[in-house]
């Protein structure tokens, strides 16, 4: 009998541990191509029905988009209904270009403050270029509190130049991320997700790892290819688009590859990861 008993209280035990358990966030990063004429069959209002099935099917509680225009945010919003809402503006400073569009599980968390600032050298002027690349580079920045137990995390999204002589901007531009992401509170962890135009085996990444864990690195688990960006082929050629973060460890990743015959919610592969905290939770509320 005793030993029966020790059982049934091992199973409560063990049950009740799991339930204290904070559950882990599912993040993802999502270059969802802006919406222009010239993709011809590949042009948004053929592809937001099959981006938007893509987010409902995988439920992520953070999705850091690039290149997301006004349109698109309205069109997602529209298909996935409630339990959504995302902030941001454009790296212009209005409405009318690119976004690095934050979206979250408003169900599940509290937006508590939100931020932007220029990769350059006035990072407070909307618009502003340095460093010799063409367009406006920008982060778009949140820090997020869990409704069911008050822990805190910030999420933070970019895009970084894209041409190959833009190496420079690009370094520059992580450096700056960095020590951002440095000055934040130690004990709040932190999510960095983009499309960084450059690969694994580069100065940027080296830059951002010394303090982020990479998660598609690191996961236990990981599907899909590894490459990202396929310019609506369907066969990846670079891992461009990352998940980064602080005070989180990498259950799983998974590249998604969802596509309806020839045609892909966008000319990036999203990529998804389920991060648990490794954070206490006292850490984790200031």
């Amino acid at each position: 009998m005793s030993r029966l008993l020790a059982a049934i209280w091992l199973v409560f035990a063990s049950a009740a541990l799991a339930s204290s358990q904070p559950q882990p966030l599912r993040v993802m990063t999502f270059n969802v191509r802006l919406p222009i004429a010239q993709d011809g069959a590949n042009q948004w209002q053929f592809r937001r029905d099959l981006a938007a099935r893509l987010i409902a099917r995988t439920k992520p509680d953070i999705i850091g988009t690039q290149e997301l225009h006004k349109v698109q945010g309205d069109d997602l919003m529209a298909r996935l209904r409630a339990g959504y809402a995302w902030f941001g503006i454009d790296r212009r400073g209005s409405h009318a270009d690119e976004h690095m569009g934050i979206f979250y599980r408003h169900d599940r968390f509290r937006l508590l403050d939100l931020g932007n600032y220029w990769l350059s050298d006035t990072p407070t002027v909307p618009g502003s270029i340095s460093w010799g690349h063409p367009f406006p580079r920008m982060v778009t920045w949140g820090l997020f509190e869990a409704k069911a137990d008050g822990r805190r995390f910030y999420v933070l999204n970019t895009h970084l130049p894209y041409r190959a002589e833009d190496g420079e901007a690009r370094l520059k531009g992580a450096r700056m991320i960095r020590d951002r992401i440095a000055a934040l509170a130690p004990g709040v962890p932190v999510i960095l997700t983009g499309d960084f135009n450059t690969e694994p085996d580069s100065p940027v990444y080296a830059l951002l790892t010394e303090g982020l864990a990479d998660a598609y690195a690191a996961a236990a688990v990981r599907k899909g290819p590894a490459a990202t960006f396929h310019a609506f082929k369907g066969t990846g050629d670079r891992r461009i688009d990352w998940i980064l973060s602080r005070g989180f460890r990498a259950q799983r990743v998974e590249t998604l590859v969802d596509h309806r015959g020839a045609l892909y919610p966008s000319d990036h592969f999203p990529v998804v990861a389920d991060l648990a905290w490794t954070v206490t939770q006292d850490d984790a509320v200031r």
